[in-house]
């Protein structure tokens, strides 16, 4: 399977050819939808938590003595029948949410996906992306040449100047072949775009975003790790 390279300017430059292994996996939508809800529980964080009895502070001392009052016997103000007292029953830190899943599996998945992105032309090739500095202008300006030249969402509206207009939201991520500051702070301000480099690809992200735009060294990078 062969896609196109294109370079900053939204020109196609050369072709690579790409691993079926890696691009070209039958896609199974029940073992994505696991390998989706697995990542998403283990993120899951616990919020709610309320205190029992034991924890409420306070309620040592027997409110009143055990016979002879004619009020019901009591042992302590923090009982869950009290106002202020502890709750029954209620959510605590102590709850797990997180679910396994086979590493193989997962990474089946992961595949899956990327391949889907492969079949439905979403997925982007540059040969490198060269920035002098922290230039989120001219980040800005590599995906806008791309929106218009190869993705064709960008048109242009005479009744705004001959301003270009995008049909529809941006939505992109963006995957490094490595952990870049230039590139990361200069493309992470933008609106609808995500950047992850290849220690940090995931499956949600890939689902979340539209259009997945990484460099041909990455592309090399992810057929050595996933093509074993």
């Amino acid at each position: 399977m062969k896609l196109n390279i294109y370079n900053q300017q939204g020109e196609t430059k050369s072709e690579i050819e790409i691993s079926d292994k890696v691009f070209g996996v039958k896609v199974n939508s029940v073992l994505i939808n696991e390998a989706v809800v697995a990542q998403m529980a283990n993120e899951r964080q616990v919020l709610a938590d309320t205190k029992g009895r034991s924890e409420v502070r306070g309620g040592g001392r027997k409110p009143w003595r055990q016979k002879g009052t004619g009020r019901a016997r009591a042992g302590s103000s923090r009982s869950p029948i009290w106002v202020g007292g502890g709750v029954t029953f209620g959510p605590t830190k102590d709850r797990n949410f997180s679910k396994k899943i086979n590493k193989q599996a997962k990474k089946k998945a992961l595949l899956m996906v990327l391949s889907d992105r492969v079949a439905s032309n979403s997925l982007l090739i540059l040969d490198q992306v060269v920035l002098e500095g922290f230039k989120t202008k001219v980040f800005n300006e590599i995906l806008n040449n791309l929106e218009e030249k190869v993705l064709k969402i960008t048109t242009v509206d005479e009744k705004k100047k001959n301003k270009k207009v995008r049909s529809g939201k941006r939505s992109i991520l963006f995957i490094n072949e490595a952990k870049d500051k230039k590139i990361n702070n200069s493309g992470r301000n933008l609106s609808g775009v995500k950047m992850l480099n290849i220690q940090n690809i995931n499956i949600v992200d890939l689902l979340k975003y539209k259009t997945v735009i990484t460099s041909e060294v990455a592309v090399k990078k992810l057929e050595e790790i996933y093509k074993k």
